[in-house]
């Protein structure tokens, strides 16, 4: 059984994947389409395309994620290559992701000289996944990364037929996704404040771009899709979009007609849009009961419910430093007690916002407001400081008790 938290899984994973009679992946399409039903390409993994069933009982989602990675992107040199050479895969899977990374850090801080090959790669994607797990104390730029885990086996492919990568890579496709995502949530009929929400986080997630709001498109005659030269990044694309449209749990008829001219752009026939639709729909409606993210009428409510339980755990934890930090501020402290009662001007919040910050950079427990994202918090934050006002400030609250 492999235990992708124990060093070696990387040779545990190929010793057991491998056989005399082991067929190479030549397949394009099936394997993509199996890679979906996987889950990976939403974020959440329930088995894998191997020759060979896992034993996966008591796994981790983050073990999950390490797994679907590497069997993806050893399904991505299969078709590349045309062989099964393991040694040749990870040398060149390695290679890849020090190219993405020529400086020792981030990534690659954690990889010693000394380290082998496997060893090297097993450092890279564990660094490479993050899961929702405990995620008040995680960076929350990456808060969707496992769902735009599919890019790195994107440039991979890209890898293995130039032997050169880039960043710049990553940003375009990053890029497209996002301004894509921003568009198909725009043609919603019926909106919640959960496809703002979703939005943010897929802005906050990317990895080597920055979202710009002004660069917002108003349809899809607007973008140029000339930069997405094979059949993974515009498969890859109508799922992510479909995926956003999705998250209140239906697909409204002006959805699929973005999706079907979303795939007459990118020169995709609309019997794969209407099969990603089916496929997502399937595999979200055979997993909601085992996997406890898909238990909630909508997955993004649900983190958005967890985070805010978490926020509030913080805050009441640092409560007595936090009322100290703020009692000092005059302006600060009357523009709180007044959101109880009116909305605030966009000059008052961006005031409230950065007087925040500067108070949660003397306070330890709250630097995660700090982190690339963390400004998603900022509105949890400002919603229960009130609450913790002395009654004299807040006496609005308790009118409406």
């Amino acid at each position: 059984m492999i235990n992708p938290s124990a060093h070696g899984w990387v040779e545990k994973f190929f010793f057991e994947q491998n056989s005399d009679n082991s067929v190479v992946m030549d397949n394009n399409r099936l394997f993509y389409e199996l890679t979906r039903e996987t889950g990976f390409l939403f974020g959440y993994t329930t088995h894998f395309v191997t020759e060979f069933p896992i034993d996966t009982k008591s796994w981790t989602t983050s073990e999950f994620s390490k797994i679907a990675l590497l069997n993806t992107l050893f399904g991505i040199y299969q078709l590349s290559e045309k062989n099964r050479n393991t040694d040749e895969f990870i040398s060149k899977c390695v290679a890849f992701y020090e190219e993405l990374h020529p400086k020792k850090t981030g990534l690659l801080e954690v990889i010693l000289p000394t380290d082998s090959l496997p060893s090297k790669l097993e450092k890279i994607i564990g660094s490479r996944i993050l899961t929702n797990n405990n995620i008040i104390s995680k960076n929350f730029s990456h808060i969707l990364t496992n769902a735009l885990l599919f890019i790195d086996v994107l440039a991979f492919q890209k890898y293995l037929e130039t032997e050169d990568i880039s960043t710049k890579y990553f940003k375009k496709a990053e890029e497209i996704i996002v301004n894509v995502v921003a568009l198909a949530l725009k043609t919603k009929e019926s909106k919640s404040k959960y496809d703002d929400l979703l939005l943010k986080l897929f802005e906050s997630s990317v990895r080597y771009s920055k979202f710009n709001q002004s660069g917002n498109k108003s349809s899809l005659d607007e973008f140029n899709f000339s930069y997405l030269k094979n059949d993974y990044e515009k498969f890859y694309l109508i799922d992510i979009a479909g995926m956003a449209m999705w998250n209140d749990g239906k697909m409204e008829n002006i959805e699929e007609h973005f999706l079907n001219e979303l795939a007459e752009k990118l020169n995709v026939s609309k019997d794969f849009a209407h099969k990603s639709v089916v496929d997502m729909d399937v595999f979200l409606s055979k997993n909601k009961k085992n996997i406890s993210y898909f238990n909630y009428s909508n997955p993004v409510k649900h983190f958005y419910d967890q985070t805010t339980q978490n926020v509030q755990s913080l805050i009441t934890r640092n409560k007595g430093r936090l009322l100290t930090e703020i009692s000092q501020s005059r302006e600060l402290m009357l523009l709180l007690t007044q959101s109880t009662h009116r909305e605030l001007n966009q000059e008052e919040k961006r005031k409230v916002k950065n007087q925040l910050l500067d108070i949660c950079k003397t306070i330890p427990s709250l630097t995660i407001f700090l982190v690339p994202g963390g400004s998603l918090l900022l509105p949890i934050l400002v919603k229960f400081i009130p609450r913790l006002l002395p009654s004299a400030f807040n006496e609005n609250l308790d009118k409406t008790k």
